[in-house]
């Protein structure tokens, strides 16, 4: 259930729901800006700009009226912050989607907020919660963990077939075939409608999907072999470079963090 605002609602609006594996949101959008944090679980986030993975223990940032679609991996467990704009803006979060780190200390003021409610604060107590939770959602360093999509429909048409069974070993010329193109207007019309070159592309779809794996119990063999890579190892080193650990040390960090 999405809530709804009023005059007396508290800028800063926290809401815990839970949802079983496989849950999808269809496309739709908030009248407050949504900072969801998966406290348990993976979610996968569609918009028409890209597609965003959030692991355990981690947050994405959905500015007011941005239309975007969920789909849940595992069983998960959400804590929707919901801002006004001027808590939004005084949190320095940015006018487009974006993946965040949670510090501990922003996980328990979130648990904290649940307890106000969507009236505003009663007290000193529950004022400073709620003004400590904007100020530190405001400090939390942004995660690589997007992919653009492209506007054009061939293109458009191509990746989405991707996005079902992402692989390193699909090759170029394999998604032109897909977007009824020739390899050279396909490399130009990629990098134009997305930034990135589409090796680029395929590489870091392929590390989302390889997080919400790792988040989901696959073991790192598995993962690797299961998106192309040559070898483990050369998974390892491609997930270090891209994303500041190893996939061991990145799952101890997210156990780590459920455990505090």
């Amino acid at each position: 259930m999405i809530p709804t605002f009023d005059s007396n609602s508290p800028e800063a609006l926290v809401t815990l729901r839970e949802y079983p594996a496989g849950t999808v949101f269809e496309r739709h959008t908030h009248a407050r800006g949504q900072f969801a944090y998966a406290s348990c679980g993976a979610l996968r986030m569609f918009t028409d700009q890209g597609n965003w993975v959030v692991p355990p223990q981690r947050a994405i940032w959905v500015p007011v009226g941005v239309p975007h679609e969920m789909h849940m991996r595992g069983d998960v467990v959400m804590l929707n912050t919901y801002l006004d704009d001027e808590a939004a803006a005084r949190a320095g979060l940015p006018e487009r989607c974006q993946v965040f780190d949670v510090s501990p200390l922003l996980r328990h003021l979130l648990e904290a907020a649940l307890a106000i409610g969507p009236a505003a604060p009663a007290s000193v107590r529950q004022y400073c919660v709620l003004t400590l939770l904007i100020d530190e959602m405001g400090a939390m360093p942004e995660l690589p963990l997007s992919a653009p999509l492209p506007s054009e429909v061939r293109l458009a048409a191509a990746c989405q077939r991707f996005l079902e069974a992402p692989t390193q070993t699909l090759s170029i010329d394999d998604m032109a075939d897909w977007s009824n193109m020739s390899r050279r207007t396909f490399t130009r019309h990629f990098l134009e409608n997305t930034g990135m070159t589409f090796v680029a592309w395929r590489q870091q779809v392929c590390l989302l999907e390889a997080t919400a794996r790792l988040s989901h119990g696959v073991s790192i063999t598995d993962v690797a072999f299961g998106l192309g890579f040559s070898s483990p190892s050369a998974f390892t080193s491609v997930f270090r470079r891209n994303l500041g650990d190893s996939p061991a040390r990145y799952l101890a960090k997210s156990k780590a963090a459920a455990a505090f």
